[in-house]
């Protein structure tokens, strides 16, 4: 990677994935002002559809394919050039079409056991279990086509070229948005079903976005008979415990949406408050993990340790420095936001549409909320365990972060089993939430003993005047939502304006309090190790 570092790059992968995730925001709130949330059968079933192939998104596309990937990829490239580099994409690019290709047309046989794994709480009512059976017979060749872009992208972001991968995802949102418009008048399950295969669409248009940008740098894969080669091999051994590992927020996802699925109305809950932390997850934690693992994976190849350890130093304090202003706005206006996005901006929006309202309900607002809230306590979790884990995949090293995330997913399970009883779905997001902060404080705890993370007194400082920045933002949060009403009064009444004003003051008087706390300095942000 160039002299540019870690924050123009993360600025690149930034930019890109806000534009995505600011039309997944308006795809979200489409989506949950069509087919609603707890109340109806067509959101539970198409979220619960949607999990699955979605998750593997995230992992092959954010993480955890990368993890065993890149650094393999980096090495052929040193060590053999560009033409051993592009052999070994393409032994990978066989095994994944062959192996991907199976396990689609298994699933799309056995529809309704696949089902059973992911929401087993729907076999108690018949409608909702087919519609997520049908909806998943649609959905599921997407993540094949999620798998080959995480290829192409792993390909791509060694190269130093992040634009293509990052925004690719626009692709689906764009999709979904025309989807949902267009049937916006129909009947639920038809657009729960028009949603189905736009997610399906959107995957062919990524694909061929990332099949573009690599032709652009002269990396077109060609089609080869699948063969277990040595390289392969290694690349599996060290990418089954690295897809546990980078995953293993995703796969308590998976298992919180089996149990949740018990509640009605629980999994569109959850999937749309997962919706919302989602958007600084990526700006931040992932973007920084994406720019961070093949610098990292340079660098301890070329036996700089000491740059690697600063860059990690420089990674967190970023993260925090945007991270903490974020979780603090869920936690003090989770429920705030819920209702400004889903029932007022949604409601405006659908009303220009033949003039439906929102199908999002106030019982609606209050769950997502509350599960939001809980999720904004482990947004730092989850976005530091996007740079810790890159310390170690650099290293080849994906067994011992897999232990970790092996320990994340018992706990978040037996946590999840044993509160669902008494606190229902929340329980799900807080056994997720606990179990991310684990894993995180078990990986820091192994690199700190490696020497492979050593906090400077740089860091410490910036980390106290960051923490003091975001209390005084909850200060004023707390305080600001309490004129909420009168503000809108002022707007036409819609509350939503109101929250979006609060919410912009918000960042205004955190930006401000961090520069006079010295929690930041422009100047600081231009290189990783500077």
């Amino acid at each position: 990677m160039k002299s540019g570092g870690i924050f123009k790059s993360m600025a690149t992968v930034s930019g890109m994935t806000m534009a995505s995730r600011v039309l997944g925001f308006v795809r979200q709130i489409l989506i949950a002002g069509v087919i609603g949330a707890g109340g109806n059968p067509v959101a539970d079933a198409f979220w619960a559809a949607f999990r699955m192939p979605n998750m593997f998104r995230r992992l092959f596309a954010e993480g955890a394919f990368h993890a065993a990937f890149i650094p393999m990829f980096q090495g052929k490239q040193v060590d053999g050039g560009t033409a051993e580099a592009k052999a070994f994409a393409e032994d990978v690019l066989a095994g994944l079409v062959f192996v991907l290709t199976a396990l689609t047309a298994l699933v799309e046989i056995a529809a309704p056991l696949f089902v059973y794994l992911i929401a087993s709480g729907f076999s108690g009512d018949p409608e909702k279990f087919a519609l997520t059976t049908l909806y998943t017979r649609i959905m599921f060749p997407y993540l094949m086509l999620m798998s080959l872009v995480g290829l192409l992208s792993g390909v791509l972001n060694s190269l130093g070229r992040f634009a293509a991968s990052a925004g690719a995802p626009l692709a689906l949102n764009v999709c979904l948005i025309i989807a949902v418009l267009a049937f916006a008048d129909a009947e639920t399950e038809i657009a729960g079903m028009a949603a189905a295969w736009a997610v399906f669409a959107g995957g062919v248009l990524q694909l061929a976005i990332l099949i573009w940008g690599a032709w652009r740098q002269g990396y077109l894969l060609k089609w080869r008979l699948p063969k277990l080669t040595p390289d392969v091999k290694r690349l599996l051994a060290l990418g089954a415990p690295g897809f546990i590992s980078a995953g293993a927020v995703q796969i308590n996802l998976i298992v919180g949406t089996n149990i949740a699925s018990q509640q009605p109305g629980a999994v569109s809950w959850l999937m749309n408050a997962d919706q919302l932390y989602q958007l600084p997850l990526a700006v931040i934690g992932i973007a920084l993990g994406i720019v961070l693992l093949p610098m990292l994976s340079r660098r301890v190849k070329e036996g700089d340790d000491d740059g690697a350890a600063r860059a990690i130093n420089r990674a967190i304090e970023i993260s925090a420095l945007l991270c903490f202003p974020a979780a603090m706005a869920f936690v003090v206006m989770g429920g705030p936001i819920c209702d400004a996005l889903f029932r007022g901006l949604a409601g405006d929006a659908l009303s220009l549409f033949g003039g439906r309202q929102s199908a999002f309900t106030l019982d609606d607002v209050v769950m997502t909320g509350a599960a939001l809230s809980i999720f904004g306590l482990g947004l730092p979790a989850f976005v530091w365990h996007k740079i810790f884990s890159p310390a170690f995949f650099a290293r080849e090293d994906t067994k011992t972060p897999m232990n970790y995330a092996l320990i994340s997913i018992a706990i978040n399970t037996i946590l999840a089993l044993v509160l669902f009883p008494k606190y229902g779905f929340l329980s799900v997001a807080f056994a997720t939430v606990f179990a991310a902060w684990v894993q995180v404080a078990l990986l820091a705890q192994r690199l700190y003993r490696q020497k492979h993370f050593l906090p400077s007194g740089r860091l410490t400082g910036r980390l106290v005047r960051i923490v003091l920045a975001t209390a005084g933002l909850g200060v004023f949060l707390v305080v600001a939502l309490s004129y909420t009403d009168q503000i809108a009064a002022y707007l036409f009444d819609r509350s939503w304006i109101a929250i979006v004003l609060i919410s912009g003051a918000g960042l205004a008087v955190y930006g401000i309090l961090a520069l006079v706390l010295g929690a930041a300095k422009l100047s600081d942000y231009k290189t990783v190790a500077g």
